[in-house]
């Protein structure tokens, strides 16, 4: 196999699709346009659902290729092992109802054995081995077509594996809607097998997936068939760290040259305390490298908005943040060290993602602000250790609960490694199986609870939220005339009960501000202004006279929106067809976002 840099395996991606009639499209914000569903971009193909779908039609065509960055923190706890990351980069082809298993299969396999140099014996594959009986409710056939076409690249029957449902299938989001069968390929990297069970998916090390190809052919209805879909696409998706890991051969994603600058960074900073086990300095430096990582993209987004904070986002980048924090402190790294490490971040990925250079200076001063405030509370929860172990002594006790133990970590943010530390020092002893059992107890719950954020992954494309959306056009626009042409967006979040707006402004708007610029807008609704679209340039958008989001990658092609004299945005939708249908606009509230941003909350309708 080649041993590539990222840099290099983007490039040879991206051009070797773009070969075979696929257009290069600019990859989305890590901040989810319109989307309640997700706080996070998680996959290649979130931002593409509309047009997978069938919704609407995408303004490059029918085959798309780019790289995406994802942010999934679902297992922020196992960060710091061999293989979870919290940021990645997802490289992907699509197929809008246009080929599909015999090109995306030939393709893969094409471009792992000519173009990454993987010998075919070392690829192992993975189909559906369908479910049910035929005739029967939740009956879905095998997904022989996909076996047939690997066979005809050369496979033997041997290295494909036919395995079920939950290993080989994608979707539907919710209980019913499109789904399919995908095929997994995987490299043998030539260990002995841990048994006669080890396969494709064993997490023993033999074998490592590296690409993914979902097809979604299917339509699973209400009374749970699985019915021919009307279209069918092609879903693809392969992990640029995982892969260079592979091709160069390194024990983990940790010792490429993709992180290497940023290791490097940690322990130039670290002043590691004598006798700290080893295994706890590895944990501790990729924990701080990882979120470090994906703090910096968040923070650098040129969608913008999402700053630490106590709920959904905001609280998973503080977490992110405070982790790294905790982290850095049991490697004896000095207070200040977050902003050091976004500016290595920044070196290393600027020359790809230009809005990184573009967006550090804030990126900095939340940062920098974020950590000084988490240490004040690392203070206050050390004294409130003092008290706790105080109390036990007055009472002739000598072991911290483990509820106490808890309390602290989760109330004041006091890592259960401190407490046992210091428990030690003063000869106490912790019920640490009692933390564990607490802090468990609080883990189910979190995921239980972002179980709604994370379980679709799909775009909210509702009625309610096409409505909201139109209507942060008509606010820009207002707040354009009542303010003046500096008030441009800075980002926006829609759910199903409210649309938030940021936008840049220097000072609290006034009373009759608020009131004019809301005036404006339910003017324009009364009107019945018509929604139109038209596919276009960004030179010829801008030539017009057209808003475009300041830092957003557009594509060749954008689509147009023009809401009569009163707006012309460049936006990927979704858009109601007259003003009308908004009902009505009320701001609900407005205040501070950050430095210079204001944000405005507000409902439409009946709301």
């Amino acid at each position: 196999m080649k041993n590539l840099t990222a840099d290099e395996l983007r490039n040879l991606y991206l051009s070797f699709f773009e070969s075979k009639g696929h257009k290069i499209i600019p990859g989305a914000s890590v901040i989810p346009e319109n989307d309640p569903t997700v706080l996070f971009t998680t996959a290649g193909m979130h931002p593409l659902v509309p047009y997978l779908m069938g919704a609407m039609e995408h303004p490059a065509g029918t085959r798309l290729t780019d790289v995406q960055k994802c942010v999934r923190t679902g297992d922020i706890d196992e960060v710091g092992d061999a293989a979870h990351l919290t940021f990645f980069e997802m490289l992907g082809n699509w197929s809008l109802n246009d080929y599909f298993k015999r090109e995306a299969i030939s393709w893969s396999f094409e471009f792992l054995t000519t173009k990454l140099g993987f010998k075919p014996e070392q690829l192992n594959v993975t189909v559906f081995r369908g479910e049910g009986k035929e005739g029967e409710e939740g009956y879905i056939p095998a997904d022989e077509e996909a076996v047939e076409i690997w066979k005809s690249l050369g496979l033997p029957d041997e290295r494909i594996f036919r395995l079920p449902r939950e290993d080989n299938w994608w979707g539907p989001a919710g209980t019913t809607g499109p789904c399919g069968p995908d095929t997994e390929m995987f490299i043998d990297t030539g260990k002995e097998k841990c048994g006669p069970e080890c396969r494709p998916g064993c997490h023993c090390g033999k074998y490592i997936e590296i690409w993914n190809d979902v097809f979604m052919q299917y339509n699973k209805n209400e009374e749970g068939k699985f019915l021919p879909l009307g279209r069918h696409n092609v879903d693809t998706g392969m992990g640029v760290e995982r892969t260079i890991c592979m091709m160069s051969g390194a024990p983990t994603v940790y010792d490429t040259e993709i992180f290497a600058p940023i290791m490097k960074a940690i322990d130039e900073m670290s002043n590691v305390p004598a006798g700290m086990n080893p295994a706890d300095v590895l944990k501790a430096r990729r924990v701080i490298a990882d979120h470090m990582r994906t703090a910096t993209f968040i923070l650098c987004d040129p969608k913008g908005g999402v700053k630490p904070g106590n709920v959904g986002a905001n609280y998973v980048l503080r977490r992110l943040i405070r982790r790294a924090v905790r982290f850095a402190r049991q490697l004896g790294i000095a207070e200040g060290f977050t902003v050091k490490m976004a500016e290595v971040v920044c070196e290393k990925y600027k020359h790809v993602y230009p809005e990184l250079a573009e967006n550090l200076e804030t990126c900095r001063n939340d940062l920098a602000q974020e950590e000084k405030r988490f240490n004040a509370t690392l203070d206050k929860g050390e004294a409130m250790y003092n008290k706790v172990a105080e109390q036990l002594k007055a009472h002739g006790q000598s072991q911290i609960s483990g509820k106490t133990a808890f309390k602290l970590y989760d109330t004041f943010g006091f890592p259960i490694e401190l407490t046992l530390e210091m428990a030690a020092k003063d000869g106490l002893t912790v019920d640490k199986a009692g933390f564990d059992e607490a802090n468990l107890k609080h883990q189910e719950l979190s995921r239980t609870t972002s179980a709604g954020s994370f379980k679709a992954g799909l775009q909210d494309n509702s009625e309610v939220v096409t409505r909201m959306h139109t209507a942060t056009h008509l606010l820009h626009a207002a707040l354009h005339q009542v303010l003046g042409p500096t008030a441009n967006q800075k980002g926006s979040n829609i759910t199903a009960e409210r649309l938030r707006f940021d936008f840049a402004w220097p000072q609290k708007l006034t009373d009759e501000q608020k009131a004019a610029v809301e005036k404006l807008v339910n003017e324009w609704i009364e009107q019945g202004i018509e929604v139109t679209k038209k596919m276009t340039t960004v030179e010829e958008a801008k030539a017009e006279g057209a808003m475009a989001l300041f830092g957003a990658k557009y594509g060749d092609q954008v689509s147009l929106y023009s809401i009569g004299d009163v707006s012309k945005e460049i936006c990927c939708g979704p858009h109601v067809q007259n003003t009308k249908e908004l009902g009505s606009f009320k701001i609900k509230k407005e205040e501070a976002s950050s430095a210079g941003v204001r944000r405005i909350k507000a409902v439409i309708g009946n709301m």
